[in-house]
Formats: structure tokens, sequence, C-alpha cells
């Protein structure tokens, strides 16, 4: 049996103007995580069992565009499988193949007479709340399996593997769901190739300047670790509504095509304050992250993805006297996180309940 873990994560500035070549800052969320864990069966096929989502399937019998069943296919293709993943073999000859090869493996009791494969999927990640669910399934999936049949991806592979799949769920995501939670560690984030031609005249998007140095999707995004010089406490509340960010996305879209010249004046704000905050955090100076959080938060506001509720809990946890406040992800639900000292996290996190917050979870960034 192979187990694998993979952490959530919030995005603390520049959701949204990522995706339009603006740097983002996101962290991992440790008290929230997926777990996939393989184990071999004496039962032919390869079993797909997710119990959160009322799922117990054979992998082929799901549809190919399934997010579980395209991260799963797409290990197979990433390990040279490419008959498994096409389904190009009959069920039987997939499941021999299969079980030859989890038998052939050293954690395999030699014993064991192994017909097939069950992928199991755990998760304490509430779904769509822009905390990162969908790409912390596919991490813990990609690495789980892959150390299974005995050829574990490397962190550039399993990112670039996540992100595919994270095409399904949110249309042209920015890719920083899938690099935080395949590093697990704070990321400053750039999309590369970080221009896009308006849709009638003008010109690209200009190069950013302090672009940093890149690991991770090989000639795509430019990502950097960053180093948190003095802990800080965020404090995440949930609406309880579901935060639709493919539809989010496309929304903020239709409003550049139709005004690039605000938009992109709201996005290079953003970009802005992304930087200040990096600044901050590697300069031991958290507590200047309030104002720039609610800074962010008017951005995100006239790009039309917060929502009443959002809004609502941000003023209760300014009211309980956080530094500051935003939404987090694509909005229009999901979650909001407010910067606090860690004595007075308590306090406001049992106000954002009483706010009418679904859950909340003090999380301590370092």
């Amino acid at each position: 049996m192979t187990t694998a873990r993979a952490s959530g994560k919030i995005i603390l500035f520049g959701e949204h103007a990522v995706v339009y070549g603006q740097p983002a800052l996101a962290v991992p969320v440790n008290e929230l995580y997926a777990e996939a864990e393989v184990s071999n069966i004496p039962r032919a096929g390869i079993w797909v069992n997710a119990p959160d989502i009322g799922l117990h399937e054979e992998l082929s019998r799901l549809a190919p565009d399934n997010p579980l069943a395209t991260v799963i296919n797409s290990v197979f293709s990433a390990l040279g499988m490419d008959v498994i993943a096409r389904r190009a073999l009959p069920d039987e000859a997939i499941s021999s193949t299969v079980g030859e090869i989890a038998t052939s493996q050293e954690h395999a009791p030699r014993n064991d007479r192994v017909e097939g494969i069950k992928i199991t999927i755990k998760s304490t990640i509430p779904i769509a709340s822009g905390l990162g669910s969908g790409a912390a399934v596919s991490v813990s999936i990609i690495r789980a399996l892959s150390e299974h049949l005995g050829h574990p991806l490397d962190d550039e592979q399993v990112n670039e593997i996540a992100y595919e799949v994270e095409k399904i769920h949110h249309g042209t995501p920015s890719g920083i769901d899938n690099t935080v939670v395949t590093y697990g560690k704070p990321v400053f984030f750039l999309k590369i190739p970080y221009w896009v031609s308006p849709p009638v005249g003008g010109s690209k998007f200009p190069p950013l300047e302090g672009t940093p140095p890149r690991y991770g999707r090989k000639d795509k995004n430019a990502i950097a670790s960053i180093h948190v010089a003095k802990p800080f406490t965020i404090i995440i509340a949930n609406t309880g509504i579901p935060a639709p960010t493919k539809e989010s996305v496309s929304d903020v879209r239709k409003l550049w095509e139709k005004n690039p010249q605000k938009m992109n004046a709201l996005f290079a704000a953003a970009g802005s304050i992304a930087k200040t905050a990096r600044q901050s955090i590697e300069g031991g100076h958290p507590e200047r992250l309030g104002a720039l959080m609610n800074e962010n938060h008017r951005i995100l506001q006239e790009m039309s993805v917060s929502s009443p509720e959002l809004d609502h809990l941000t003023e209760a946890s300014l009211n309980l006297g956080a530094f500051g406040a935003k939404l987090s992800g694509g909005g229009r639900g999901g979650n909001m996180i407010a910067l606090s000292t860690k004595e007075n996290a308590p306090a406001i996190a049992e106000a954002l309940l009483k706010a009418g917050a679904k859950n909340v979870i003090v999380t301590e960034i370092e």
C-alpha cells in the first residue's frame, strides 16, 4: 500500500490578476489536506474509491473527461503506459498488466495474488471553496500512484499533470493552485507567457520587472519560493457558498474585453500589492499586510467577484480587530481571509462563526 498527502492552499494576494500577467502570492494550508491510498487487490481492474462523493467504480467505466479518470490516466501516460491511458487493451489485459507491475514492486507481499489495484481518495478540503481541493486531490493521486507503480514522478512532472487536470476544473486556470500544492511552500507566482492581445487593437501587456527565478512547469511559469521572516496568523472563513471559479474567471475576461484599459489598471494595482506583500513578508513586517489586504479586496470588488456574504465577513473581522481582510480565490463565494495576532485570532474566529461563516480555520504561516 502506498499513501500520499497534499495540503490545501489559499491565495493571499493577486487572484484573477494573475491570469493577466500580474504576480500572485499564495501559501499552503496544512490543516486541510487530500490523501490518496493505492493498494493491491485480488480483484481484477483499476478501481477508484472516493467515499466523500459516493464514488466506487472501475476506471474503465468513468467518463474520459472525469477529473479523477484524467489524473489517473495521465499518470499511466507519464509512465509510458499509454495502452492503459488510451484504453487500447481489453479490460482483462489492462488488469493483468497493472497487476504484474504492482506485484513486482518491493512493497507487494510475495505470497499475495494481485489482480488489480484500488485507488482511494479522501479529503478534508471543502469542494469549490477556493482552497485548492481539486489540485490537492490530483497531486496526492499522482504521487501515490506513480510511487506504487515503481516510478515516482518528480515535482515538475507532478505539477504539469496537475495543471492539465486543473483545466478541466477551471477552464483557463492560472496554475497557482497546482503549484502551491505541489511544492508545499509559500510562493510568488507569475504566469508565463504573460501577455494577452486585446480583442481589438492595443498593445500587449508589457513584461513585468523583477521576474522571479523559475521552477515548476517548464517554460511556462515563473515561480519563486518566499522566505517567511516572521510567522503570521491568518483566519480563513468559509461562506458556505460554492465558489464557481470557472464562471468568475470567465466573467472577469468579459469585463476585460469590454473595457481593457480599466481592467488592466485594476490588474496592475493588484500586482503591485502582491509585490509589496512579498517584500513585507520577507522583510519581517507581516503587520503591513493588513492594509494591503483591504486594498486588494476593494480591487476585487471592482472586478465584480465579491459578494454580500464575503463583504459581510470581511467587515465583521475588521470590527473585531483584524488588521486586514479580503476574499480569497475566485470569489462570489468560498472563503475570505483575515490577518490577526495569534492571541486575538480565536475571538475573531468565533465572531465570524456568529456572523454566518460555515466553518473557520486559524493557520500559522511560517
